[in-house]
């Protein structure tokens, strides 16, 4: 069973940069053929897709995103870690690390961390 424990800043000032930590129990990182997500929800909207890392550390930006968005991994940890730079107060969301066997799959949730983009 996999479990995913995201971690972070509560709160975030306009044009920083904002990192979160997305630790996963019940199996390394680099274990085939996972793909682990980072996913967020802004208030009052639906789930946004950020990107991925692949178990073999290949990982894919939304193009929206893609610009400001770096997914890493600490295969030491067995951390995944998203870094959002130059946020804006539109980045408010509860951010999410899920985790599938594939492209679009989410088998896996994190509980979500609320990160909010104030002065």
């Amino acid at each position: 069973q996999v479990q995913l424990q995201e971690s972070g800043p509560g709160l975030v000032k306009p044009s920083q940069k904002l990192s979160l930590s997305c630790t996963v129990s019940g199996g390394p990182i680099t274990i085939a053929y996972y793909y682990y997500n980072w996913i967020r929800q802004p208030p009052g909207k639906g789930l946004e897709w950020i990107g991925y890392i692949r178990y073999s550390g290949d990982t894919y930006y939304s193009p929206s995103l893609k610009s400001r968005t770096s997914i890493y991994r600490d295969t030491s940890k067995n951390q995944v870690t998203l870094q959002l730079n130059s946020v804006t107060p539109e980045d408010t969301a509860v951010y999410y690390c899920a985790v599938g066997g594939g492209v679009c799959e989410y088998d896996y949730w994190g509980q979500g961390t609320q990160v909010t983009v104030s002065s």
